[in-house]
């Protein structure tokens, strides 16, 4: 796992420093938030095992003494079928344009099907940028699994890339911490020298709001029904330290609304008696409490906003 280390004063960087944007796709649930917790070492990325869970883009920051790696995840590029999911791809296009160099996300333990291909296919009109192939999950196939799967993923490249194919190949697997490293060194290899673009220590760019209602959202996305994850949207409504607390003991109060789109997500949500939306509670305030290093109150309401994703008012008023 990739350490944070002091830099350099400003000014004071090696000369052959490196540093720059790289991001990850693939399509959904090919691991691609699991392996940016892996490479900065906390957890600042949503992973869920529904597809499609990711809608911010979420910069992790790598500090290394030869190089700043700044990871962009992004959500899964698919054929869209919502305007949501038209947005969410228009964004990833949007971002892949700006990178320095991409990570490509295929999971070893699912054959390449038409999404990778489809990826692929948009991948190649990024003239000249670099693209790195990354076997994900590497620890739940066996040897000859994986080896099989790097040869198609060669075949893929060549495809579509012509004969020189991906910039390089690495199984990788980020739960147990396999080739995270590599991964790590061959993205810093195509980045452009240059100096640092975050201050030390600095592990995102995202507002903690944004970091909240994630996590908010991952806690009640955990199993629950398939249709689910594409209908819920977080807001943080309001989140401010509570008055009147003393500094050894403060305490933030934090109100956020989970939006579904129809009245029965919004009892799937709540569970009997609200005890579904209690566990939510529970799940989500440890994460937010190691996130802000605080104690907080979490205040949940569930709301209908009927059909929001096709809706181009509700996608903006909701952060899309």
């Amino acid at each position: 796992m990739a350490e944070t280390n002091n830099l350099p004063a400003s000014g004071s960087w090696p000369e052959d420093f490196r540093s720059g944007f790289t991001s990850f796709v693939g399509r959904p649930n090919a691991g691609k938030s699991t392996l940016t917790n892996a490479l900065v070492g906390q957890k600042i990325a949503i992973t869920s095992a529904k597809p499609q869970t990711t809608r911010h883009t979420i910069r992790g920051i790598v500090h290394r003494p030869d190089a700043q790696l700044i990871l962009v995840d992004t959500p899964g590029l698919h054929r869209p079928r919502t305007l949501l999911g038209q947005r969410l791809n228009d964004l990833v296009a949007e971002t892949l344009s700006e990178v320095d160099a991409i990570g490509f996300c295929l999971p070893a333990n699912e054959k390449i099907g038409p999404g990778d291909r489809f990826i692929a296919s948009q991948l190649a009109q990024l003239k000249r940028k670099p693209i790195v192939a990354l076997v994900t999950k590497a620890d739940l196939v066996d040897r000859e699994t994986l080896a099989a799967q790097l040869i198609a993923v060669t075949e893929l490249g060549s495809e579509n890339f012509g004969p020189d194919g991906f910039a390089a190949i690495i199984p990788v697997s980020a739960v147990k911490d396999f080739q995270v490293e590599q991964v790590a060194n061959v993205l810093v290899e195509q980045l452009p020298l240059g100096p640092p673009l975050y201050p030390d220590g600095e592990l995102t760019d995202e507002p903690e709001s944004v970091m909240v209602a994630e996590l908010v959202r991952e806690a009640a996305l955990e199993g629950v029904r398939d249709e689910l994850p594409h209908s819920l949207a977080v807001v943080v409504e309001e989140m401010a330290p509570r008055e009147g607390r003393s500094k050894e003991n403060p305490l933030v109060d934090i109100h956020v609304s989970l939006y579904v789109e129809r009245p029965s997500q919004k009892a799937i949500v709540i569970g009997k008696g609200g005890a579904r939306l209690r566990e939510v509670g529970t799940r989500a305030r440890q994460g937010i409490e190691k996130l802000l290093g605080t104690k907080v109150y979490l205040d949940l309401h569930v709301k209908v906003a009927k059909d929001w994703q096709r809706d181009p008012k509700q996608l903006g008023r909701l952060g899309f």
